[in-house]
């Protein structure tokens, strides 16, 4: 698999079905029953997986919003996830 087709493949994966064949990777991994260039495929694959994961996961915090309250206790507005305040 080229490095562009890898990436091309990556982004239309979900968080969740990027997870799952991370986990299955590193199950591979811990096995030890892979032999050695497999090992650093998977490895490698491990690693962009992981990038993505770790991508799609601050895309999401990104769109989390904190509902302000005001001092009635009713909404006032709303503010980024994490966004002093």
């Amino acid at each position: 698999m080229s490095e562009i087709s890898d990436q091309n493949d990556l982004a239309e994966l979900s968080f969740e079905a990027a997870l799952a064949e991370l986990e299955g990777v590193v199950a591979k991994l811990e096995s030890g029953q892979v032999p050695l260039d497999e090992s650093i495929a998977l490895y490698e694959r491990g690693q962009r997986l992981k990038a993505h994961c770790d991508a799609r996961l601050a895309a999401a915090q990104a769109k989390i919003e904190q509902i302000s309250l005001g001092a009635d206790g009713q909404p006032q507005g709303v503010t980024s996830f994490g966004a002093d305040g």
